[in-house]
């Protein structure tokens, strides 16, 4: 081939790829995503996000556990915090993905340390989104401040056999606009109880040795959150704030993609 024909093919690969916007461009850089919702919540509150995240030309994977949002269907009195963690890995596993970013919202802080314990080398680093990251041998309501735990209590109804806890306003969760709490409060489900009774089992420090980063959401900030929060700094953790309520992939989900976003 002449050298001429060569470097006319060169220029032209170049303009394609700029005609075909940044999405091409950046698909070296593409990253796997597995975005964890928390209590009450489903796979569809991390919509806004991903969406925002898949026009970068990213992977995008939204678990719901089972027995919550399009998954309630399911709830039994088996389910518990195991039962949340097995529902990512059984994700990870069939779609064989590799090298994820894991992103835990709340109380899907617990289960994201509880898959990085059983899989670390899927995991490539983690991002704990106003997400407690539990501890050892301890569940969620036994590190729940005591008005928490008593709330969450007193909010268990029988549902068909099964212990649950209603889910509470979405405004509990610091969002303020009609169209967002209502969006919210028509999709939240009930929590299975025994998953918030269920003890973490985790062999190592909760993240494992992963680059982990701690993300805040201080308007308002939930008071049961600011443990973890300062856990974070006092481990090294990478720290950073959203000035937004606890739900901030809904109430700021362009802010959020672009924090994920960030090495």
């Amino acid at each position: 081939m002449k050298r001429r024909t060569i470097l006319n093919l060169a220029v032209s690969a170049s303009a394609a790829a700029g005609l075909l916007g940044p999405t091409a461009a950046r698909a070296t850089d593409a990253k796997t995503f597995v975005l964890l919702h928390g209590a009450f919540h489903g796979g569809w509150c991390w919509s806004p996000v991903a969406e925002r995240l898949r026009a970068e030309g990213h992977r995008v994977f939204t678990p719901t556990f089972t027995g919550v949002g399009e998954r309630a269907h399911l709830l039994n009195p088996t389910v518990d915090l195991n039962t949340f963690i097995q529902d990512v890995i059984a994700v990870v596993e069939m779609e064989e993905l590799q090298r994820i970013t894991l992103v835990a919202h709340s109380f899907g802080g617990y289960v994201a340390s509880g898959v990085i314990d059983r899989i670390p080398g899927r995991i490539a680093s983690a991002i704990y989104l106003d997400a407690p990251m539990g501890s050892n041998g301890v569940s969620v309501l036994g590190e729940a401040p005591a008005d928490v735990r008593q709330a969450r209590l007193a909010a268990a109804v029988d549902l068909n056999g099964t212990r649950a806890i209603a889910p509470p306003s979405s405004t509990a969760f610091g969002l303020s606009e009609a169209a967002q709490v209502a969006w919210v409060n028509r999709r939240m489900t009930p929590m299975p109880l025994r998953a918030y009774e269920t003890p973490l089992t985790l062999k190592g420090p909760p993240g494992g040795g992963q680059p982990k980063r701690f993300i805040r959401c201080v308007e308002p900030a939930l008071p049961n959150i600011e443990a973890s929060g300062r856990y974070a700094r006092e481990h090294g953790w990478r720290y950073s704030e959203l000035r937004t309520g606890h739900d901030a992939m809904i109430s700021m989900p362009t802010q959020v993609a672009e924090m994920l976003l960030v090495d």
